[in-house]
This record gives structure tokens, sequence and C-alpha cells, in this order.
């Protein structure tokens, strides 16, 4: 399976998804690792329908706790 078809995230318009050039996931993990964000994939893998307010580590990290 490649990347395009992995790849869970909705905002297909981001210059970084997959469907946007041909280098997979990899430019999407470097600019949220530099700017120490985490991917959407990651947010939707745990609820598809979230509409999170933010994309920050401390973010997720919420999300998780009142998930679960």
């Amino acid at each position: 399976m490649n990347a395009k078809e992995l790849c869970t995230c909705k905002n297909i318009k981001c210059k970084y998804h997959p469907l946007n050039h041909d280098f997979g996931c990899t430019p999407c993990i470097e600019i949220n690792l530099k700017t120490n964000d985490i991917p959407n994939c990651y947010f939707e893998k745990i609820d598809p329908e979230h509409k999170h307010k933010g994309t920050k580590i401390k973010d997720f990290a919420k999300f998780i706790l009142d998930k679960y």
C-alpha cells in the first residue's frame, strides 16, 4: 500500500498531503517534527470525526486524556 492510499488526513489541500506530491508521508512528518505538531492522521485514527482545536503535542496529549 502506498502513502496516497494509506493517508487518512482529510486536509487534501495541504501541500504536504501525499496526494499533492510523490514523497509519501515524509514531508508531513518532517514539518510536524520541526513545529512540534502531531499529524492529523494521529487524531483521526483515534476519532475520525473529531474536530481538534490544535495540533501541538500538548493538544494531542489532552485529546488522548479526554478520550480515554
